[in-house]
C-alpha cells in the first residue's frame, strides 16, 4: 500500500465577511475618557504648611510675607476645633514678633486641640487680612467628606 501524498494547505486569499467586519472594527479608534477638569487655585488665597512648636509658634514666613504682615502688627485670634483664625486688628491682643511668625497662646491651643509638633495647613486671604491654620486632621476630614478616596478600603480602582 502506498500512501497518497497530502495536498499542501494554502489559505485562501478570500476573507470571509465575518472576519472582514472584525478587522474594520479593530481599526476604528475608540474615544478616550477625559478626566473631570481640575478646578483652578484661587489667586486671592495663599497656602503653606507649618508645624507648631512647643511655644505655639508657626514659623511659615512665606505666608506671613504674602499676607503683607510685619513684626509689630497686632492680631485677633479666634479658635474652633482644630482651627485657629488670625485677623489683623490694631486692637488685637497678639503681636507678630520682629522675626515674622504667628504664636498661638497656650489656652487657645488647648481650646482647639492643637499640640506641639502638629502640622497645620495655612490658608491666607491677603485682601481680607485673614489667615487660618487648619490642623491636618481637619483637612483629612474635609477630604474624606468629599469622597476623594473612593478606593481607600480595599476597593478596586
Amino acid at each position: 500500500m502506498t500512501a497518497r501524498p497530502l495536498a499542501p494547505v494554502i489559505p485562501s486569499s478570500i476573507v470571509p465577511a465575518a472576519r472582514q467586519r472584525a478587522r474594520s472594527a479593530a481599526g476604528r479608534r475608540l474615544p478616550l475618557a477625559r478626566p473631570a477638569p481640575v478646578p483652578s487655585l484661587a489667586e486671592d488665597t495663599v497656602y503653606g504648611i507649618g508645624r507648631i512648636d512647643a511655644s505655639g509658634r508657626i514659623a511659615d514666613q512665606s505666608v506671613i510675607t504674602a499676607m503683607g504682615w510685619r513684626g509689630g502688627d497686632r492680631l485677633t485670634l479666634t479658635a474652633d476645633a482644630g482651627v485657629v483664625t488670625a485677623r489683623r486688628d490694631p486692637g488685637g491682643m497678639v503681636t507678630i514678633p520682629r522675626r515674622g511668625y504667628i504664636a498661638i497662646p497656650a489656652p487657645l491651643r488647648l481650646r482647639c486641640g492643637l499640640e506641639p509638633s502638629d502640622r497645620v495647613l495655612l490658608a491666607g486671604a491677603p485682601a481680607g487680612e485673614t489667615l487660618t491654620a487648619y490642623s491636618l486632621a481637619v483637612v483629612h476630614e474635609a477630604i474624606r467628606a468629599r469622597g476623594l478616596f473612593p478606593h481607600a478600603h480595599g476597593g478596586q480602582p
